[in-house]
């Protein structure tokens, strides 16, 4: 006799599979093949953090330069609409007519990096970044936590900075807890860089169509969701 498959919520969905560190491993890998591929095919753009725009959108004002201020402009604002796509997939009145709101936000960005991809690279190079910042946000915003702990798959300065102060107090204060902590953000942190380095490559040959290594990736994070979701036995 086949067993009933458990009962499962949004919540718990989260819970069982958002927060875990293989799925952030792979997020991370994404986020760093995303932040190369712009930066390579789309010049010397970083996508995923929006530090430079603001950097640049004020050294840009402060010199009376309209233009060049207007230009760092619209990354910051699909950044925030991704951060709004996010924020409304969770929302309490949308949150049950999606009923699985973290796989659909995986969904959109497979859906936004496959278009991506089929976009020429000498075309609407400015669209392409828009949209990575997009699907950059999203993810950000959707996935903040492994395990216990905050984390970033789209940029890596701050699990940096965690994985350094847990790797200090494991070695000067025998932390157990801080040493389980710097190995899954050490992960992370080099899960970023290997991305990077395989988004910078695949970038080189053939441009555009990098974006659907990273729709790839994702799809695979998505397929964990499933996994999980197996009946047992």
């Amino acid at each position: 006799m086949e067993r009933p498959r458990p009962a499962r919520n949004a919540r718990q969905d989260y819970v069982i599979t958002a927060k875990t560190l293989r799925l952030i491993v792979l997020l991370g890998i994404a986020g760093g093949f995303l932040d190369a591929f712009t930066f390579v095919a789309h010049g010397g753009v970083f996508a995923n953090a929006q530090t430079g725009n603001v950097v640049l959108l004020g050294v840009a004002a402060a010199h009376g330069d309209a233009a060049g201020a207007l230009r760092h402009v619209p990354p910051l604002i699909a950044f925030v609409l991704g951060v709004a796509a996010a924020e409304t997939l969770t929302h309490p009145r949308v949150a049950p007519l999606m009923r699985r709101p973290i796989r659909v936000a995986l969904v959109i960005e497979i859906a936004v990096l496959l278009v991506v991809g089929a976009i020429p690279t000498w075309f609407a190079g400015s669209a392409v970044v828009l949209a990575v910042a997009f699907v950059a946000a999203l993810q950000n915003a959707t996935f903040g936590t492994v395990r216990e702990w905050s984390v970033n798959t789209t940029m890596t300065t701050g699990n940096l900075r965690t994985a350094a102060r847990a790797t200090y107090r494991a070695v000067f204060r025998r932390d157990a807890e801080a040493a389980t902590q710097a190995r899954a953000f050490g992960l992370v942190v080099l899960s970023f860089l290997v991305g990077a380095g395989v988004g910078a490559l695949v970038a080189e040959l053939v441009g555009n169509m990098a974006a659907w290594g990273a729709a790839l990736l994702i799809v695979t994070g998505l397929g964990l969701f499933f996994l999980d979701e197996r009946p047992p036995g």
